[in-house]
């Protein structure tokens, strides 16, 4: 029997303005982001409208302003589509448990607003960027984070889709691997410096990952309703206990999508959708596999289509 799924997306998917059609046509949207203004202490809405872009990309914003896109887009659909399976990549993966019920809105919500705080925090602090590899496969870029390492911290942190991971760590590591992975023998096809505010998922977050500990310990976590394939094990989880544990390893550790995606389909996943801004993880899934159906819910006539067909 066919699955579905749906899939959250991370930073990096905003867009200002992303949300604002939600607001001007639903007063569920509405009371969600007046919610969202009072949880958060900010003018979250006002910034996810109208940005500006520099405003709206700094971690501790963009967190929470995607998490509460992809909450109304997911409320506003309620059960005429049901997910079979979820994740999310990275943040979004706390969209995912709360989608499956581990988190209610305002845990889940408290939650990616600290993370996004611990994270820029830590970023200032310990100076650390990302970059792109495109063209090469996990084991190259494992070699190549080795070699450049040394002293320093570099580390596979993102394992996309074939041919594409991203890596992580100290400024200097980073670089360093950059032109190893452009000379002989691997030749890499494309080696592109992400513009983020720290070294996430690798070891660097570690310090930032020890105090959100603290915060999950706090926060009441439910076990989830449906399977969360995890970011950390690829594999799926329902566990509360094991859910604390896994979303604290998620700050310090690679996002296995790849491998994430590959399992849901080998249990037997044949559509996906996906629920928030951007068509990032649509476009990574198409290239893990050409076989799946792939849908999109990002706005609100894209919700309409599915709740009037």
């Amino acid at each position: 029997m066919s699955k579905t799924a749906f899939v959250f997306p991370g930073q990096g998917s905003q867009t200002v303005g992303m949300g604002k059609d939600l607001f001007e046509n639903s007063e569920i949207a509405r009371k969600i982001y007046g919610l969202a203004d009072e949880y958060t202490g900010m003018h979250l809405s006002r910034f996810t409208f109208d940005g500006p872009a520099e405003i709206l990309k700094q971690t501790h914003i963009t967190q929470p302003a995607l998490f509460v896109h992809s909450y109304i887009l997911f409320t506003l659909l309620g059960d005429t589509i049901k997910a079979d399976y979820t994740a999310g990549h990275s943040l979004g993966e706390y969209t995912a448990f709360t989608y499956a019920g581990s988190f209610n809105f305002e845990n889940g919500l408290k939650l990616v607003h600290k993370r996004g705080e611990l994270m820029r925090d830590i970023g200032q602090k310990q100076k650390g960027t990302m970059a792109a590899l495109i063209g090469l496969t996990q084991q190259q870029v494992t070699e190549i984070c080795e070699s450049a390492s040394g002293k320093l911290i570099v580390q596979p942190a993102n394992f996309n889709c074939p041919g594409q991971i991203v890596i992580s760590g100290d400024v200097e590591a980073v670089h360093s691997a950059i032109e190893i992975a452009k000379s002989e023998p691997y030749n890499c096809r494309l080696a592109k410096v992400l513009e983020v505010s720290g070294a996430f998922h690798s070891e660097l977050m570690r310090p930032a990952a020890d105090e959100l500990r603290v915060e999950l310990d706090k926060s009441p976590i439910a076990n989830s309703n449906i399977p969360v394939f995890s970011n950390v094990e690829a594999e799926p989880v329902t566990d509360n206990e094991i859910i604390e544990q896994l979303l604290f390893r998620q700050l310090y550790s690679p996002v296995r999508w790849e491998s994430l995606i590959r399992n849901m389909i080998n249990d037997g996943v044949t559509e996906f959708y996906e629920i928030g801004a951007g068509k990032v993880l649509t476009g990574l899934i198409k290239k893990i596999n050409t076989e799946v159906k792939l849908y999109n819910i990002s706005n609100f006539d894209e919700l309409n289509k599915f709740l009037n067909r």
